[in-house]
């Protein structure tokens, strides 16, 4: 269990990144979605120790995080937004470099350690290429294979799908699932579809705040029968904007379709709409 209590953080140039955050996370895995700027990263960075915050408390299976980082380390994999590799090294004599920082130390073990986790994320066949020829997709697999040395409890990835192609995607997403059955995996992203097709438990955070939280299915059960579209001219969303409680406005075939929340039907041509998780996150982040 990770247990995040009123945790705020401000940085130097006064920007607020985090106010008043609580969460408690339990095994499997947790989506923690919101827009650039809203503090996932802020967020990210202080439960993996990189930073302080300024007040609140996290704890995880028992370790204050705040003032025990060294013990968090040691059960923590972390796969940042951007990480650097050397571009000259293989992946191979990485994870084995990075396998004798964590203490790997045995000859024997660290090279069945290494041989497994290149074939759980599917890159022994190029286990010997340098990481500078290694596709994004590829890139990001082995951010996985090093975060899982040490046999971390808990294990947090930034907008680890940002920029894939679909196919690099959808490898990455279903290594994350084998992984995320009996440890913490935090996924934050912005990418809707990730945490709806991934995500047990989902938290939606905007301007530094959790605004929204549950499971997946219990948010869509909740705005089932309230989201409500029509399609309009384009200089027409203002009106509808000023109007109703506009949740999305897209681009369709020439016309703009526009999702309002409401509660009773809102007449006017509008026609019930099945919710979506997307619109479950615009609702919550305008």
């Amino acid at each position: 269990m990770l247990q995040i209590s009123n945790l705020s953080k401000t940085y130097p140039n006064g920007v607020q990144a985090l106010k008043d955050v609580t969460l408690d996370i339990s095994n499997g895995m947790f989506g923690l979605l919101g827009p650039n700027g809203a503090g996932k990263s802020s967020l990210m960075r202080t439960i993996a120790t990189l930073q302080d915050a300024d007040s609140g408390s996290i704890v995880f299976d028992g370790i204050d995080v705040l003032t025990n980082k060294q013990e968090l380390r040691k059960t923590l994999g972390y796969l940042p937004q951007e990480f650097g590799v050397y571009p000259k090294v293989s992946a191979e004599e990485m994870l084995h470099y990075i396998a004798r920082l964590k203490g790997v130390n045995n000859d024997k073990e660290r090279n069945e350690l290494v041989k497994a986790l290149l074939e759980q994320v599917n890159l022994y066949n190029h286990r010997s290429k340098f990481l500078a020829g290694y596709s994004g997709g590829m890139k990001q697999r082995f951010g996985i294979a090093q975060a899982l040395i040490g046999n971390p409890r808990l294990i947090i990835v930034d907008e680890p799908t940002a920029g894939l192609d679909p196919a690099e995607r959808l490898r990455f997403n279903n290594l994350l699932s084998e992984i995320g059955e009996n440890i913490v995996v935090i996924l934050s992203t912005h990418i809707v579809d990730d945490v709806s097709e991934l995500c047990n438990d989902m938290a939606i955070i905007a301007g530094g705040r959790v605004v929204k939280r549950g499971n997946p299915e219990g948010l869509l059960n909740e705005y089932q029968g309230k989201i409500w579209s029509k399609r309009v001219a384009k200089d027409e969303v203002a009106h509808y904007q000023q109007n109703y409680q506009l949740v999305l406005s897209k681009l369709s075939g020439g016309k703009m379709v526009v999702h309002i929340y409401s509660e009773v039907d809102p007449g006017n041509g509008f026609e019930r709409e099945r919710a979506t998780l997307e619109d479950i996150y615009f609702a919550n982040i305008s």
